[in-house]
């Protein structure tokens, strides 16, 4: 099982999310609450904070756990962990994505979300 971390951002009531504009096939162009894969030796804490410099090029602090959502494609399972994030600074660059935008929270299932983010989404719809 590969564990993967993705990053829950609030800005003015509104919630992060980025549109893939790299990935397999089947989630592309898919919207997702931004983040990635832990790297050998690195903690869920430390991956999430530098996949947000990596994707975005903007400094963020974990700050705690949220919840979490098992994706199965097949070959692989993740297990992908959605993490509380303050943003700290920096100028949102595209890196991977070709989008980014922040939604309230009731309007988030409305995106067209890969599998595993449309849990995150009815988490944050009734949970913050």
């Amino acid at each position: 099982m590969k564990i993967v971390v993705a990053a829950l951002i609030k800005k003015d009531n509104k919630y992060l999310i980025a549109k893939r504009a790299y990935d397999k096939e089947e989630n592309l162009g898919k919207w997702e609450f931004p983040g990635g894969k832990v790297e050998k030796g690195e903690d869920e804490f430390t991956a999430i904070e530098r996949e947000m410099q990596e994707e975005f090029e903007i400094k963020v602090k974990a700050v705690k756990y949220l919840t979490s959502s098992n994706f199965d494609t097949g070959k692989k399972i993740y297990l992908i962990k959605l993490y509380e994030c303050q943003y700290l600074s920096g100028d949102f660059k595209l890196n991977a994505h070709s989008e980014y935008v922040y939604v309230e929270k009731n309007k988030l299932l409305d995106y067209d979300l890969a599998p595993a983010d449309i849990e995150f989404a009815k988490y944050v719809k009734n949970f913050c």
